[in-house]
């Protein structure tokens, strides 16, 4: 009888600790989304999500959320290192007067987002920024398109990186076009990439082969609310078509260095590699300049520093003056 006595309350106790577990011990370190799924499912492979927001609370900080099939699958909001994975299907993120997604994860985090379409909807209702990260340790931007987000600035971006702390992004083989238009030659502002940290934030980019192109400017450096530093790298990219600049590093208070190296800056409706302000600095070289009413502008004490392997010609002025400080 003792011995049954003592069976009997350890599995009580078991049963007992097994329903006072955290709900994030149930979290699962892949879960999957689905067109047909419902939220109300534990967002397994056989019982999927609807969304990537009724996925994320039930996947482990760390873990990994996968698209089964095409679907929209809705905005989210990110504060944990995640994967988001919609590669082999149309993974679209529809954002109508509101952010795509937005990542405000803890210092350490780092968040991937890979193979997703997120659209800033109709001109009527437009999105506000196609990603705004806000914080987090890092920022990877895989494989993704990224468009029509249009409304006011500061918003009208396709990725918004405002910080508080020195933090990274990393963005390749995407595609960020028609941010910042409300409707055809109508400009609202922003930009396919603004980087803007803010307080004493920094931030450190790297772009790599992707299309940054009819935008209303390409690509936007800001350390006018910040005393941090940003550098930027940039390859294999166009900014080209867009309805301002294509390249715009903007100083303040912060320093900013922007480094390209094989980039196409054409077509651009103003400058094609703008340095505006003190503590400003791009260097540039086997580039192209050309098709922009100004190929080069240097304006407040910035400076733009070419290695002499640019092709800086074809623009309605070639710009600069003063002219390119030449780099060994």
């Amino acid at each position: 009888m003792n011995n049954f006595r003592h069976i009997f309350g350890f599995l009580l106790f078991g049963l007992a600790s097994m329903l006072l577990l955290d709900p994030a011990s149930a979290q699962a370190t892949r879960t999957w989304v689905s067109g047909v799924g419902d939220d109300a499912n534990p967002c397994s492979r056989t019982a999927p999500c609807k969304t990537f927001a009724g996925a994320i609370s039930k996947t482990a900080a760390g873990g990994e959320i996968n698209t089964i099939d095409n679907g929209a699958f809705g905005a989210v909001t990110i504060t944990k290192s995640i994967t988001i994975n919609g590669y082999f299907n149309e993974a679209g993120v529809l954002a109508s007067a509101t952010n795509g997604i937005i990542v405000n994860a803890g210092v350490d985090d780092v968040v991937v987002l890979r193979g997703l379409d997120i659209e800033g909807a109709p001109p009527g209702s437009p999105g506000l920024n196609g990603i705004r990260f806000l914080a987090g340790a890092s920022l990877h931007v895989q494989d993704c398109l990224i468009r029509n987000f249009a409304a006011a600035q500061p918003n009208g971006n396709g990725i918004l990186f405002v910080p508080t702390v020195t933090s990274k992004l990393f963005v390749s083989n995407s595609k960020i076009t028609r941010n910042g238009y409300l409707a055809e030659g109508a400009a609202s502002g922003g930009a396919g990439i603004q980087v803007a940290p803010t307080g004493s934030g920094g931030a450190k980019v790297m772009i790599r082969d992707t299309l940054l192109d009819n935008n209303f400017v390409g690509l936007r450096t800001n350390t006018q609310a910040t005393t941090g530093l940003i550098t930027v790298d940039v390859i294999d990219t166009s900014t080209s078509g867009n309805g301002l600049h294509g390249i715009v590093a903007f100083g303040g208070t912060g320093t900013t260095n922007v480094m390209l190296r094989r980039v196409n800056s054409a077509n651009n409706a103003s400058v094609g590699l703008r340095a505006s302000a003190a503590n400003t600095t791009i260097r540039v070289g086997e580039s192209v300049v050309t098709g922009n009413a100004v190929g080069t502008e240097i304006v407040g004490g910035a400076q733009i520093l070419s290695y002499g392997t640019n092709q800086i010609n074809g623009n309605t002025n070639d710009g600069p003056n003063p002219p390119l400080i030449p780099l060994r």
